[in-house]
């Protein structure tokens, strides 16, 4: 194989510009998520279903970007690009956790008060590998694999999936990835309509149960993306940024259906969104063209903020939830948690820019002459 350098293809603007949104909708839902009682009153209910489409478009990125380059590209060259990519934010996301962990000491979260500073040290030097620690490491109390930085856990399936690319499924045709891809939706189906809960939440653990949740997240909707771009040719549709943006909007804040009484009537919501909404809101953006200037900066902001917000945000969400769970009842004072709520909304914006900016920008220009040097 030829290691000569890559070019760079054209960007799908309107589908960067929906990572955004989606991203955006993540941190609102995070801070809202501080005033529900269990998965069944989350307002903005389905806004966890975000990682699912960060997946779904994530394979059908990769299979855009990469497919037809391996008479090139190397597997080395592969794992380089993908690290210098989303490795740096990961690394920014596990110190800010680190930092917010150590100075936010709070009585709501027991366990930070028995926490040694090696011991914290030694989580967050794990957590800039992203490997997974397990239960027994958890700092927290919540059994996270990244207890500095939670959201970390869908990075490390993020990589799982793009080694299982590298390593072979890229070669699949496309009638043995239409037969993976298949096999994965019943899993889906399976464990939405017919689990214990009647959702996808989890897969942040490593416990039997928490990977299978996050095994099931991930590989209908990564592959699934990828198969997408191998079956479709992009036409040519107007105003896809406003109308996907819309109904992206839409099926993450639907409301819960069916209640505790009938979960499956959520399980069936959850996977008809996953595997048939999802696919087309890829689908129409990909197929969409900006119009004009003002749009096309829209849509570069929110791509460029949409990774470094969404791996920076949650450490002041751990913040935020604490204060709400310490003053949560009768008395609540609910103008100064609406104020503190947003607050904490544009405090995880201007975190995640200003670490675009002044961190992950330079860091990644600076590797890309490394690799290619």
């Amino acid at each position: 194989m030829s290691t000569q350098p890559l070019s760079t293809k054209p960007h799908y603007l309107v589908l960067d510009g929906l990572r955004g949104i989606a991203a955006l909708i993540v941190v609102i839902f995070h801070i809202l998520e501080a005033y529900s009682t269990s998965h069944l009153d989350l307002m903005i209910n389905h806004g966890y279903l975000a990682v699912d489409f960060f997946f779904l478009l994530s394979g059908y990125v990769i299979g855009y970007a990469y497919d037809d380059r391996w008479e090139k590209l190397t597997i080395g060259t592969f794992f380089k690009r993908r690290l210098e990519r989303l490795q740096p934010m990961v690394i920014m996301g596990t110190i800010i956790g680190a930092v917010c962990f150590y100075f936010g000491d709070s009585p709501v979260f027991p366990a930070i008060h028995t926490v040694p500073v090696g011991k914290l040290l030694l989580v967050a030097l794990i957590g800039l590998t992203l490997i997974p620690i397990p239960v027994s490491m958890d700092i927290r109390g919540w059994q996270e694999m990244h207890p500095l930085d939670g959201p970390a856990w869908s990075l490390f399936f993020e990589y799982v999936a793009n080694i299982l690319y590298a390593l072979g499924i890229r070669k699949l045709p496309k009638t043995a990835l239409s037969i993976l891809v298949a096999i994965s939706g019943i899993a889906l189906i399976h464990y939405t309509v017919f689990g214990p809960t009647g959702d996808v939440i989890g897969g942040w653990s490593v416990t039997p149960e928490q990977l299978r949740i996050g095994f099931t997240r991930l590989m209908f909707p990564f592959f699934g993306g990828l198969l997408l771009s191998r079956v479709t040719t992009p036409t040519r549709i107007h105003n896809a940024f406003l109308w996907c943006g819309v109904l992206l909007t839409i099926v993450l804040a639907i409301p819960r259906i069916g209640g505790a009484d009938h979960l499956w009537m959520n399980g069936i919501y959850e996977s008809v969104v996953i595997m048939l909404v999802f696919p087309l809101i890829v689908y129409l953006g990909a197929s969409g063209q900006v119009n004009g200037a003002k749009e096309s900066r829209i849509c570069k902001f929110l791509a460029d903020l949409s990774y470094p917000i969404y791996i920076t945000h949650y450490p002041f969400i751990y913040i935020y939830t604490g204060w709400v769970a310490k003053y949560k009842g009768p008395d609540f004072p609910m103008t100064l948690g609406v104020a503190y709520g947003i607050l904490t909304f544009i405090v995880s914006v201007a975190v995640g820019y200003l670490s675009l900016k002044y961190y992950d920008e330079p860091v990644r220009a600076w590797l890309k002459k490394k690799i290619k040097a």
